[in-house]
Order: C-alpha cells, then sequence, then structure tokens
C-alpha cells in the first residue's frame, strides 16, 4: 500500500513509521492473529506454530500445505475455487509477517478481485485462464505493481507508487496468477540479510535468532512459513540462492535474457556490469521447474527487448554425467556441516553413476574482486544520493559503498575487459575439463547469527559468469554432535577462520543444509534436470 505525500513527513524516520503504519493499516483486522495466540518471542523455530495455533482452519491449513504443482491441477478443473486459495494464502502470510517480519505491501482487495475474476472465467467457460490459473504468488518489493511501494528499503522511495505493473508481473497475470503482497528487502538490495532503515529485520522462521537471508530474504521466510506456494525474488550477487540455503527451499537463478526485468526498480539503477536477474523460490524443485516453463512459455521476448527468444527446451542428460566438485573456493572453507553435506551427496552421485572430478578453485577469488569492484564503481554515489534524499543514514553493512572512490570511463571499461578475459578462461576451463556441472557449497554456513552474514564468493562469481545454478535442500541438516570443528582444520585467510570460528553447532542444531548446482550460461533446463538426478541420488 503506497502512502501519498501530501504532507511530507520531516525525517527519514518519521517516513519510515509513517509506511510501517500504512503496512500494518492495509492488513484486515480479521486476518491479523491475536497477541495471546502468537508464540513467546524467545521461541526460535515458529514454523510448526500454524498447524497448532488454532487460528486456521482445516480448510486453510489444507490449502496451504499444497505445492504448486498439487495447487495448479486443482485449481485448472475447478477443484479449488482461486478465492478460497488466495484467502488462505493471504490469512497465513499475515501470521507469517507477524511473526518474521516479511512483508513490504500487500494489495489483499487487488487479489480478491482477481481471484473472484479468475473464478468466474472458470465457471463461464470451463477452463483456466493460463498455466497459472488463480495460483497467488508473492513477489520481492523491487517489482512494480501498479499503486504500490517499491522502496527496495529506501525511505526515499517511500510514497513514490508504481505507475504500472512490471513485464514479469503482467506476464504471471495473463497466465492466470494473482497477487497479493510483496516481501522485504535489505536497504538498496546490496546486503546478504533483509535488513533495512524502513521495515527493520526479517527473521529466519527455522530459528528467528538467524538471518532468511538477503537480498530475497523476504521471500523465503514467506515461504517456509507456507504464507506463499511460490515467490519471486531477484540474484545479483547470490539475493535468489543466499535466502534459498539459509532457509533450506529451492531457487533457480538464471542466465540474464530467460526472465523479463523491464520495469522493476534496481538499488543501483544502470549498474550492467554484472547483470540482475530474476527467479522462482519454492518448496520443491518442481515448483521452480513449472514456473520456470510457464515464464518462458509466456513469450518474454515480447515484453522486455533484454529478453532472448529462447523456448523451453527438453533436455537429455548423458548416459553418466561428470560432475566436478568444488570443496572449498580457496577464500574460505565451508563449516563442518556443509562439508558434511558436500561429502554425502558427492558419494551418492559416485554411487549413482557419476563420474565425479575435483575442480580447483583457482578462478574464484580473481570472480569474487570483479564482483566487488563492479559493484562499488560509480563510488556509491547512487545509494549515497537516495540516503541523503531523506537524511538516511548508512547500515554499517554497506561499508564498503560508503567509502568506495568512483571509477572513471578508462578504469571501468578495463574493469569490463578484464570481466569478458575471465569469462572467456573459465568458459575455456570448463570446455577442456568436460564437465556436465560444478557442484559446490551456496554459502559456507547453514545460515548465520542475524547480523553475521560474511562472503557471497561461492555465489556472486557465477553472477560474473552469468551462469544458471540451482540452490537446493539435500535433506540433510545440522548435527551439533558431529559437525563441530576438528583439530585439522586450518583456515584459509582470517574471513575463513572467522565464519569457522563463528560456527555454533548448538544453535544451529537441525537447520536444514544446501549446495549449489552450477551449469553453463543458458543452461537452465539442464541445471534443473542435473538437480533432480541428484535429489533421486539422494532419496
Amino acid at each position: 500500500m503506497a502512502i501519498t505525500k501530501a504532507e511530507p513527513p520531516t525525517s527519514w524516520e518519521a517516513v519510515a513509521q509513517q509506511k510501517r503504519a500504512s503496512l500494518e493499516a492495509s492488513i484486515p483486522k480479521h486476518w491479523i492473529v491475536p497477541a495471546d495466540l502468537l508464540p513467546p518471542e524467545s521461541q526460535e523455530d515458529v514454523t510448526a506454530w500454524p498447524e497448532t495455533s488454532g487460528w486456521f482452519t482445516p480448510e486453510e491449513l489444507s490449502i496451504t500445505s499444497l505445492t504448486v504443482v498439487e495447487l495448479v491441477p486443482k485449481l485448472a478443473s475447478g477443484q479449488l475455487k482461486s478465492e478460497d486459495v488466495v484467502k488462505a494464502f493471504c490469512k497465513r502470510a499475515v501470521a507469517a509477517h507477524q511473526l518474521t517480519n516479511c512483508l513490504s505491501e500487500t494489495c489483499f482487495e487487488r487479489a480478491i478481485t482477481t481471484a473472484r475474476a479468475r473464478d468466474e472465467h472458470f465457471a463461464r467457460t470451463g477452463a483456466p485462464v493460463g498455466p497459472l490459473h488463480g495460483l497467488p504468488i508473492s513477489l520481492k518489493d523491487n517489482f512494480n505493481l501498479k499503486g504500490l511501494d517499491a522502496t527496495v528499503g529506501f525511505a526515499s522511495h517511500v510514497g513514490d507508487p508504481a505507475q504500472s505493473d512490471s513485464a514479469l508481473a503482467e506476464l504471471l497475470e495473463n497466465a492466470g496468477a494473482v497477487f497479493y503482497v510483496k516481501t522485504n528487502v535489505p536497504t538498496a538490495m546490496m546486503i546478504a540479510e533483509s535488513v533495512n532503515n524502513v521495515f527493520g529485520r526479517t527473521l529466519n522462521p527455522r530459528n528467528r535468532k538467524t538471518t532468511s537471508g538477503g537480498s530475497s530474504g523476504g521471500e523465503s521466510a514467506l515461504i517456509v512459513m507456507k504464507g506463499s506456494p511460490i515467490g519471486v525474488g531477484s540474484d545479483i550477487g547470490g539475493s535468489l540462492r543466499i535466502p534459498a540455503a539459509c532457509t533450506g527451499i529451492f531457487t533457480l537463478r538464471p542466465s540474464a535474457g530467460r526472465f523479463p526485468v523491464r520495469n522493476t526498480r534496481s538499488g543501483m539503477t544502470g549498474q550492467e556490469a554484472v547483470m540482475s536477474v530474476n527467479g522462482p523460490l519454492a518448496r520443491t524443485l518442481a515448483d521452480v521447474e513449472l514456473y520456470s516453463k510457464s515464464v518462458v512459455d509466456g513469450q518474454p521476448w515480447l515484453r522486455d527487448p533484454k529478453c532472448l527468444p529462447i523456448p523451453w527446451r527438453s533436455v537429455e542428460l548423458p548416459p553418466k554425467l561428470k560432475i566436478a566438485v568444488m570443496r572449498h573456493d580457496g577464500m574460505v572453507n565451508p563449516t563442518p556441516p556443509v562439508a558434511r553435506a558436500l561429502r554425502e551427496v558427492a558419494a551418492k552421485l559416485e554411487s549413482a553413476g557419476c563420474e565425479l572430478v575435483e575442480w580447483d578453485p583457482v578462478d574464484q577469488k580473481q570472480g569474487l574482486s570483479l564482483l566487488e569492484r563492479m559493484f562499488v564503481a560509480d563510488g556509491g554515489i547512487t545509494i549515497k544520493n537516495e540516503l541523503k534524499r531523506t537524511g538516511e543514514p548508512w547500515r554499517p553493512e554497506m561499508k564498503a559503498y560508503e567509502v568506495a572512490e568512483e571509477m572513471g570511463a578508462a578504469t571501468m571499461w578495463k574493469l569490463q575487459a578484464e570481466r569478458t578475459d575471465f569469462q572467456n578462461r573459465h568458459l575455456d576451463r570448463w570446455n577442456k575439463a568436460g564437465i556436465d556441472a560444478i557442484l559446490c557449497p551456496t554459502i559456507p554456513f547453514p545460515t548465520v547469527e542475524n547480523g553475521k552474514f560474511k562472503h557471497v564468493g561461492y555465489t556472486g562469481v557465477y553472477n560474473v559468469l552469468d551462469y544458471s545454478s540451482v540452490s537446493f535442500a539435500t535433506g540433510l541438516s545440522v548435527d551439533k554432535d558431529v559437525d563441530k570443528l576438528g583439530p585439522a582444520y586450518e583456515p584459509l585467510g582470517s574471513q575463513c577462520k572467522a565464519i569457522n570460528e563463528e560456527f555454533d553447532p548448538d544453535l544451529m542444531h537441525g537447520l536444514p543444509i544446501s549446495l549449489q548446482l552450477v551449469t553453463r550460461r543458458l543452461e537452465e533446463e539442464k541445471a534443473i534436470a542435473i538437480t533432480h538426478f541428484v535429489l533421486k541420488a539422494l532419496s
């Protein structure tokens, strides 16, 4: 819900306070969970609360427990009405927000009106509107929806509602989807946790002392709470994969050009040395695949000139997959549970007939350096100017942007030439190795305590390369009795030492462990197909 600028507040604090009040006022009172039903603030894991709370009807719990692959045929056949499904997810999204602070905008009236239109269409024609008929989909805050703000964590963007929907939203709505909420992000979407000065911090519902990741952490928290069957986030350095890994769900980071980005708000408009992309987050890989195919089948290249006219392709995997295993990135060793998961998954793949080779992380440090230099090439001026508009202070997580110095055009051109050379050399190395994919960590840990996220090297290098990648839940979880730092551990550097010594097996006990599967550029279908193979080998 946007707020008007009729009587502009006098400070960024006032702007933020007014925005939070506007969000709260947009929620119908009958969906707000009474305080006496909520779990205590000290309760870390709140994922089971909806089933035991007594707040939801059996029908609401049944609907919101369904995956996208289960919901779509029920909606398309009229077995479930879109209005009932949408209202159930609206109610559960409100509860998720009360527990994790995951929402930034609501459009419940639009949602119910759209859902009724879907039901009326089906009653009249006996046919669904499209492949996503009546399906509620949540959107990260940066996707424009007409009449709603897209603050991307800046006070300066409060009260500046979008004039039209983003190209992706138009495509999804044309396919039958229903929008009802947008979700919280960090300032400028450039922090690996979802925290900003307007809405505050989003918490991980699996353990509220830990982060749900960033910058799509509002989405990951909402989806784990089953307040959304599937959501859409974006990724410029790991912003889909990090939240998915922090919460144990699935995502696809596509290469630029597969999904439309037109008319979405950026935290650093014009920064295109490394491209921002968007993609789905969901509780199952099958849901990620269904969404991805639906978007590409909608011919996004007719809506966004940056999209490539590549249809969704069927993939036949080779009889014997050749997978490279990257045990560490040469900068930070994964913490004990992630290292264990990597060993166990690799062993299962070998047993399933894959040829495994070790992948030398020789390129990773330069890749991360390229990413970091491209992010601050403007000297942080773009972000600085937005903050100055309201006097909003820098967040401590953004020190690199605050102290950066602007590059000249000649320096930037040299940087982009270095990036292209890096991409060329990596492709040549990949082809020479003859591999199908790289298996590696998504992040060095299962998640971290709020405010302690360090190191995006495992994800960010693949943004520089623009490779397709999936972050997937392995089905394994942290075991405090097993996942301890052994005496043989030798840090790769000061950051490696800090990350591994800060790892707390007691705090992390029981949390899911994720890994990353990487394929070459524009191989989204192959990335998903190989991840299906991996999951089958693990089952």
